[in-house]
Protein backbone atom coordinates (compact mmCIF):
# COMPACT_ATOMS: atom_id res chain seq x y z
CA UNK A 1 0.00 0.00 0.00
CA UNK A 2 1.22 3.28 -1.05
CA UNK A 3 2.30 5.76 2.15
CA UNK A 4 -0.30 8.40 1.03
CA UNK A 5 -2.97 6.08 1.58
CA UNK A 6 -1.54 3.91 4.31
CA UNK A 7 -2.74 6.43 7.09
CA UNK A 8 -6.00 6.74 6.05
CA UNK A 9 -6.41 3.61 5.98
CA UNK A 10 -4.82 2.48 9.65
CA UNK A 11 -6.97 5.54 10.56
CA UNK A 12 -10.07 4.01 9.75
CA UNK A 13 -9.20 0.70 11.18
CA UNK A 14 -8.77 1.96 14.55
CA UNK A 15 -11.81 3.85 14.47
CA UNK A 16 -14.12 0.50 13.50
CA UNK A 17 -12.02 -0.82 16.20
CA UNK A 18 -12.72 1.29 18.47
CA UNK A 19 -16.60 0.54 18.05
CA UNK A 20 -16.44 -3.14 19.46
CA UNK A 21 -17.47 -2.29 22.89
CA UNK A 22 -20.81 -0.84 21.58
CA UNK A 23 -22.07 -3.47 19.76
CA UNK A 24 -20.29 -6.77 21.57
CA UNK A 25 -21.86 -8.68 23.44
CA UNK A 26 -20.04 -10.41 27.04
CA UNK A 27 -18.25 -13.49 25.43
CA UNK A 28 -17.06 -11.21 21.82
CA UNK A 29 -15.63 -8.17 23.68
CA UNK A 30 -13.83 -10.96 26.21
CA UNK A 31 -12.28 -12.11 23.35
CA UNK A 32 -11.74 -8.77 21.59
CA UNK A 33 -9.72 -7.70 24.82
CA UNK A 34 -7.75 -11.01 24.49
CA UNK A 35 -6.84 -10.05 21.16
CA UNK A 36 -5.63 -6.93 21.73
CA UNK A 37 -3.51 -7.70 24.32
CA UNK A 38 -1.59 -10.09 22.71
CA UNK A 39 -1.59 -7.38 19.55
CA UNK A 40 0.59 -5.23 21.90
CA UNK A 41 2.66 -7.99 23.93
CA UNK A 42 3.49 -9.48 20.37
CA UNK A 43 4.44 -6.09 18.45
CA UNK A 44 6.11 -4.59 21.69
CA UNK A 45 7.98 -8.75 21.21
CA UNK A 46 8.97 -8.37 17.66
CA UNK A 47 9.89 -4.28 18.26
CA UNK A 48 13.22 -4.82 20.17
CA UNK A 49 13.60 -8.92 18.66
CA UNK A 50 12.95 -8.06 15.32
CA UNK A 51 15.49 -6.13 14.04
CA UNK A 52 18.22 -7.21 16.55
CA UNK A 53 17.16 -10.98 16.47
CA UNK A 54 17.45 -11.74 20.06
CA UNK A 55 15.02 -14.09 21.28
CA UNK A 56 13.38 -13.05 24.82
CA UNK A 57 11.39 -14.69 27.26
CA UNK A 58 11.17 -12.03 29.78
CA UNK A 59 7.30 -10.87 28.08
CA UNK A 60 5.65 -12.36 31.11
CA UNK A 61 8.42 -10.66 33.77
CA UNK A 62 7.53 -6.71 32.39
CA UNK A 63 3.63 -7.71 31.96
CA UNK A 64 3.68 -9.22 35.45
CA UNK A 65 5.48 -6.21 36.94
CA UNK A 66 2.87 -3.80 35.59
CA UNK A 67 -0.37 -6.03 36.48
CA UNK A 68 1.11 -6.48 40.05
CA UNK A 69 1.83 -3.05 40.80
CA UNK A 70 -1.83 -2.21 39.25
CA UNK A 71 -3.05 -4.57 41.93
CA UNK A 72 -0.70 -3.10 44.76
CA UNK A 73 -2.07 0.47 44.09
CA UNK A 74 -5.52 0.36 42.98
CA UNK A 75 -7.29 1.11 46.68
CA UNK A 76 -4.58 3.53 46.76
CA UNK A 77 -4.82 6.58 43.75
CA UNK A 78 -6.27 7.30 40.46
CA UNK A 79 -6.18 4.99 37.68
CA UNK A 80 -3.50 7.57 35.65
CA UNK A 81 -1.50 7.07 38.44
CA UNK A 82 -1.16 4.13 38.45
CA UNK A 83 -0.06 3.17 34.89
CA UNK A 84 2.60 5.98 35.31
CA UNK A 85 3.95 4.19 38.13
CA UNK A 86 3.90 0.87 36.78
CA UNK A 87 5.49 2.34 33.79
CA UNK A 88 8.42 4.17 36.31
CA UNK A 89 9.03 0.42 37.47
CA UNK A 90 9.12 -1.16 34.58
CA UNK A 91 11.12 1.08 32.79
CA UNK A 92 13.70 0.97 35.67
CA UNK A 93 13.89 -2.80 35.93
CA UNK A 94 14.45 -2.93 32.21
CA UNK A 95 17.24 -0.74 32.00
CA UNK A 96 18.82 -2.79 34.94
CA UNK A 97 18.25 -5.81 33.11
CA UNK A 98 18.87 -4.31 29.77
CA UNK A 99 22.51 -3.08 30.97
CA UNK A 100 23.66 -6.22 32.79
CA UNK A 101 22.53 -8.94 29.94
CA UNK A 102 22.61 -7.51 26.84
CA UNK A 103 26.12 -8.13 26.23
CA UNK A 104 25.12 -11.93 26.26
CA UNK A 105 23.89 -13.42 23.17
CA UNK A 106 22.19 -16.42 21.21
CA UNK A 107 20.84 -19.36 23.84
CA UNK A 108 22.31 -17.19 27.07
CA UNK A 109 20.53 -14.57 26.31
CA UNK A 110 17.29 -16.87 26.01
CA UNK A 111 18.31 -18.50 29.30
CA UNK A 112 18.63 -15.16 30.79
CA UNK A 113 15.07 -13.86 30.15
CA UNK A 114 13.59 -17.03 31.27
CA UNK A 115 15.31 -16.94 34.37
CA UNK A 116 13.97 -13.39 34.74
CA UNK A 117 10.78 -14.29 34.87
CA UNK A 118 10.88 -16.75 37.10
CA UNK A 119 12.83 -14.71 39.76
CA UNK A 120 10.27 -11.50 39.62
CA UNK A 121 7.60 -14.34 40.03
CA UNK A 122 9.83 -16.19 42.93
CA UNK A 123 10.77 -12.27 44.41
CA UNK A 124 7.35 -11.30 44.82
CA UNK A 125 5.72 -14.54 46.01
CA UNK A 126 8.13 -14.35 48.73
CA UNK A 127 7.63 -10.66 49.95
CA UNK A 128 4.13 -11.26 49.66
CA UNK A 129 4.12 -14.62 51.98
CA UNK A 130 6.97 -13.25 54.70
CA UNK A 131 5.81 -9.25 54.71
CA UNK A 132 2.27 -8.63 53.53
CA UNK A 133 1.84 -11.87 54.72
CA UNK A 134 -0.96 -12.84 51.80
CA UNK A 135 -0.78 -14.14 48.98
CA UNK A 136 -2.66 -12.73 46.17
CA UNK A 137 -4.76 -9.55 45.86
CA UNK A 138 -8.48 -8.37 45.37
CA UNK A 139 -8.34 -5.55 42.28
CA UNK A 140 -11.09 -2.98 42.92
CA UNK A 141 -11.25 0.40 40.22
CA UNK A 142 -13.86 2.16 38.39
CA UNK A 143 -12.09 0.14 34.98
CA UNK A 144 -15.10 -1.78 32.82
CA UNK A 145 -14.03 -4.08 30.05
CA UNK A 146 -14.95 -1.67 27.51
CA UNK A 147 -12.26 0.67 29.03
CA UNK A 148 -9.49 -2.11 29.33
CA UNK A 149 -10.10 -3.06 25.40
CA UNK A 150 -10.04 0.58 24.36
CA UNK A 151 -6.95 1.59 26.57
CA UNK A 152 -5.23 -1.70 24.75
CA UNK A 153 -6.59 -0.15 21.34
CA UNK A 154 -4.12 3.26 22.36
CA UNK A 155 -1.34 1.54 23.41
CA UNK A 156 -1.57 -0.85 20.11
CA UNK A 157 -1.38 2.54 18.31
CA UNK A 158 1.65 4.00 20.02
CA UNK A 159 3.48 0.70 19.26
CA UNK A 160 2.94 0.38 16.01
CA UNK A 161 3.80 4.26 15.80
CA UNK A 162 6.76 4.08 17.83
CA UNK A 163 7.94 1.31 15.38
CA UNK A 164 7.42 3.37 12.39
CA UNK A 165 9.69 5.75 13.66
CA UNK A 166 12.12 4.11 14.62
CA UNK A 167 12.91 2.07 11.67
CA UNK A 168 13.07 5.48 9.75
CA UNK A 169 15.39 6.40 12.55
CA UNK A 170 18.89 5.82 12.66
CA UNK A 171 18.12 3.83 15.84
CA UNK A 172 16.16 1.39 13.39
CA UNK A 173 19.71 1.02 10.64
CA UNK A 174 21.72 0.90 13.85
CA UNK A 175 19.84 -2.42 14.89
CA UNK A 176 19.45 -3.47 11.62
CA UNK A 177 22.69 -3.39 11.10
CA UNK A 178 23.17 -5.39 14.74
CA UNK A 179 20.87 -8.23 13.53
CA UNK A 180 22.95 -8.62 10.40
CA UNK A 181 25.95 -8.71 12.08
CA UNK A 182 27.01 -7.40 15.70
CA UNK A 183 30.50 -7.97 15.29
CA UNK A 184 30.32 -5.41 12.04
CA UNK A 185 28.22 -3.32 13.38
CA UNK A 186 30.68 -2.53 16.42
CA UNK A 187 34.00 -2.10 13.75
CA UNK A 188 31.80 0.71 12.10
CA UNK A 189 31.40 2.64 15.16
CA UNK A 190 27.74 1.87 16.33
CA UNK A 191 27.48 1.65 20.02
CA UNK A 192 25.71 -1.41 20.21
CA UNK A 193 24.57 -1.75 23.80
CA UNK A 194 23.08 1.31 23.69
CA UNK A 195 20.97 0.67 20.76
CA UNK A 196 20.07 -2.84 22.16
CA UNK A 197 19.23 -0.99 25.95
CA UNK A 198 16.91 1.63 24.27
CA UNK A 199 15.03 -0.63 22.63
CA UNK A 200 14.35 -3.40 25.24
CA UNK A 201 14.06 -0.86 27.71
CA UNK A 202 10.81 0.53 25.19
CA UNK A 203 9.72 -2.83 23.88
CA UNK A 204 9.48 -3.49 27.91
CA UNK A 205 7.81 -0.22 28.66
CA UNK A 206 4.98 -1.20 26.27
CA UNK A 207 4.47 -4.57 27.95
CA UNK A 208 4.52 -3.32 31.14
CA UNK A 209 1.74 -0.84 30.36
CA UNK A 210 -0.36 -3.85 28.60
CA UNK A 211 -0.26 -5.75 31.88
CA UNK A 212 -1.17 -2.69 34.08
CA UNK A 213 -4.09 -2.13 31.64
CA UNK A 214 -5.36 -5.77 32.08
CA UNK A 215 -5.12 -6.48 35.71
CA UNK A 216 -8.38 -5.44 36.49
CA UNK A 217 -9.63 -7.69 34.13
CA UNK A 218 -9.24 -10.33 36.53
CA UNK A 219 -10.34 -9.02 39.77
CA UNK A 220 -8.16 -11.31 41.61
CA UNK A 221 -4.07 -11.56 40.57
CA UNK A 222 -1.68 -13.52 42.72
CA UNK A 223 2.46 -14.17 41.34
CA UNK A 224 0.84 -17.14 39.72
CA UNK A 225 -1.55 -15.48 37.16
CA UNK A 226 0.92 -12.38 36.82
CA UNK A 227 4.08 -14.08 36.08
CA UNK A 228 2.81 -17.11 33.75
CA UNK A 229 5.16 -18.33 32.06
CA UNK A 230 3.54 -19.42 29.04
CA UNK A 231 2.25 -15.95 28.07
CA UNK A 232 5.97 -15.80 27.34
CA UNK A 233 5.75 -18.43 24.77
CA UNK A 234 2.38 -17.58 23.61
CA UNK A 235 3.64 -14.23 22.45
CA UNK A 236 7.01 -15.88 21.18
CA UNK A 237 4.61 -18.49 19.12
CA UNK A 238 2.16 -15.65 17.59
CA UNK A 239 5.34 -13.49 16.62
CA UNK A 240 6.98 -16.12 15.14
CA UNK A 241 3.96 -17.21 13.20
CA UNK A 242 3.01 -13.69 11.67
CA UNK A 243 6.54 -12.80 11.00
CA UNK A 244 9.25 -11.08 12.97
CA UNK A 245 10.42 -9.29 9.84
CA UNK A 246 7.54 -6.83 9.51
CA UNK A 247 6.12 -4.82 12.30
CA UNK A 248 2.73 -5.98 11.40
CA UNK A 249 4.02 -9.65 11.14
CA UNK A 250 2.01 -10.28 14.82
CA UNK A 251 -1.00 -9.43 13.53
CA UNK A 252 -1.09 -12.45 10.82
CA UNK A 253 -0.17 -14.69 14.58
CA UNK A 254 -2.11 -12.91 16.98
CA UNK A 255 -5.75 -14.00 15.49
CA UNK A 256 -5.49 -17.66 14.55
CA UNK A 257 -3.49 -18.65 17.48
CA UNK A 258 -5.77 -16.83 20.19
CA UNK A 259 -8.80 -18.56 18.28
CA UNK A 260 -6.52 -22.03 18.23
CA UNK A 261 -5.56 -21.61 21.98
CA UNK A 262 -9.18 -20.74 23.04
CA UNK A 263 -10.55 -24.17 22.19
CA UNK A 264 -7.52 -25.91 23.31
CA UNK A 265 -7.68 -24.43 26.12
CA UNK A 266 -11.38 -25.54 26.95
CA UNK A 267 -11.44 -28.87 25.82
CA UNK A 268 -8.03 -29.77 26.63
CA UNK A 269 -6.99 -27.67 29.82
CA UNK A 270 -4.76 -30.36 31.17
CA UNK A 271 -2.83 -30.69 28.49
CA UNK A 272 -2.61 -26.86 27.31
CA UNK A 273 0.68 -26.57 27.84
CA UNK A 274 2.15 -29.54 25.86
CA UNK A 275 -0.01 -28.82 23.04
CA UNK A 276 1.37 -24.87 23.07
CA UNK A 277 5.05 -26.70 22.87
CA UNK A 278 3.47 -28.68 20.05
CA UNK A 279 2.26 -25.50 18.08
CA UNK A 280 5.53 -23.84 18.63
CA UNK A 281 7.27 -26.84 17.04
CA UNK A 282 5.84 -27.18 14.06
CA UNK A 283 5.75 -23.14 13.46
CA UNK A 284 9.68 -23.40 13.85
CA UNK A 285 9.62 -26.10 11.26
CA UNK A 286 6.97 -25.82 9.06
CA UNK A 287 7.22 -22.25 8.35
CA UNK A 288 10.77 -20.68 9.70
CA UNK A 289 9.95 -16.92 8.09
CA UNK A 290 6.02 -17.05 9.53
CA UNK A 291 3.04 -16.27 7.31
CA UNK A 292 4.12 -12.77 6.06
CA UNK A 293 7.72 -13.82 4.72
CA UNK A 294 5.59 -17.03 3.22
CA UNK A 295 3.60 -15.23 0.91
CA UNK A 296 6.19 -12.37 0.33
CA UNK A 297 8.12 -15.60 -0.89
CA UNK A 298 5.45 -16.69 -2.97
CA UNK A 299 4.56 -13.19 -4.54
CA UNK A 300 8.51 -13.11 -5.82
CA UNK A 301 8.33 -16.36 -7.27
CA UNK A 302 5.11 -15.12 -8.94
CA UNK A 303 6.88 -11.94 -10.22
CA UNK A 304 9.92 -13.82 -11.36
CA UNK A 305 7.62 -16.00 -13.62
Amino acid sequence: MKPVFALPAAAAAVAILATVPLYANGYQLSLAITLMNYTVLATAWTLFSGPTRYVSLATVAFFGIGAYTAAVLAEQMAWPWILLIALAVGLVVALIVGLSTLRLSGVYFVIFTFGLAELVRQVVTWYEVNVTRTLGRYIFVGIDPADIYWQLLALAVLVFAAGILIRRSRLGLALRVIGDDETVARHIGIDTTIAKVALFTLSAAFMTLCGAVMAPRWTYIDPAIAFNPVVSFQVLIMALLGGVHRLYGPLFGVVPLVLLFEFLLARFPNHFSILVGLAFMLIVYAIPQGIVGFVERLLRRGGAK
